[in-house]
């Protein structure tokens, strides 16, 4: 069956409070969304609007929620190697070579299937000639792919990344942006990226997934149906970006709003 008919990611009325002594805050409230198997689907919103914790409650890291949420049909219940993770540091373990960081996760996999895998996926990212260097040697955006390459090696189901490329600078995060474009097509993985960058969120994106300010609900879902590789200055690409700052723009006066 075609990717295109196989749901690898379904939410079905997901709501999540956060209690304390004195605070009951809803970060998010009746969340439904349906995302294709090898899809690569970007959620954006005003800050405090859920985005990451959405992306924990997908990864397993966060419970205590209401609703259903499955992967490839299967409850999701807590972490595992079925989902990868990549944040916005690359919490690269600075004691180990780059070799060593990516093959972490596979400390329990026989030793040629340990080396195959990680020699596979730090090519995939082109850090085979850094293997042996030092998280403190490789610049942020070599970092950023070695974690990408960690994340992958278990062959997880789906990729998930809390604003990945945000502490980059604007030309290194150009760079990678192709660069993580590149390894979506090679690995043809569901991903879900959290970004504030609405133009990278369209850039990268089969679907933009909007986001109401707090609670966070889905407000909008736009397909992106600009072929690859894109382009910037597209008309239709630049048509759906002004359609979504506008968005911003107004979640934004009603966040930022109060009454005296």
């Amino acid at each position: 069956m075609s990717n295109d008919h196989v749901i690898g990611l379904e939410i079905n009325r997901l709501t999540k409070v956060f209690n304390t002594d004195s605070l009951s805050v809803t970060a998010l409230e009746e969340v439904d969304l349906r995302i294709r198997k090898g899809q690569f689907v970007s959620i954006v919103g005003t800050s405090g609007c859920g985005k990451t914790t959405l992306l924990r409650i997908i990864a397993g890291l966060e419970g205590d929620f209401d609703g259903g949420i499955e992967l490839e049909g299967n409850p999701i219940a807590g972490p595992g190697v079925d989902k990868g993770v990549v944040f916005q540091e690359h919490r690269l373990l600075p004691w180990l070579t780059i070799e060593e960081n990516v093959g972490f996760g596979l400390l329990r996999r026989p030793e040629d299937e340990r080396r195959e895998l990680t020699s596979r996926y730090l090519k995939l990212v082109g850090l085979t000639k850094f293997a042996r260097a030092y998280p403190g040697q490789l610049s942020g955006g070599m970092a950023q792919r070695a974690a990408i390459a960690r994340a992958l090696v278990n062959k997880p189901k789906i990729l998930l990344l809390d604003e990945p490329l945000g502490a980059l600078d604007a030309m290194t995060r150009i760079y990678m942006q192709n660069e993580l474009e590149k390894i979506w097509l090679a690995e043809k993985i569901t991903m879900v990226m959290v970004t504030h960058d609405v133009e990278e969120a369209i850039y990268l994106s089969d679907v933009v997934v909007l986001m109401s300010a707090r609670p966070g609900r889905v407000k909008q879902i736009i397909p992106v149906p600009q072929a690859r590789p894109r382009h910037r200055d597209n008309p239709e690409f630049l048509a759906i970006k002004s359609a979504l700052l506008q968005e911003f723009h107004l979640q934004s006066k009603d966040y930022f709003s109060f009454e005296i």
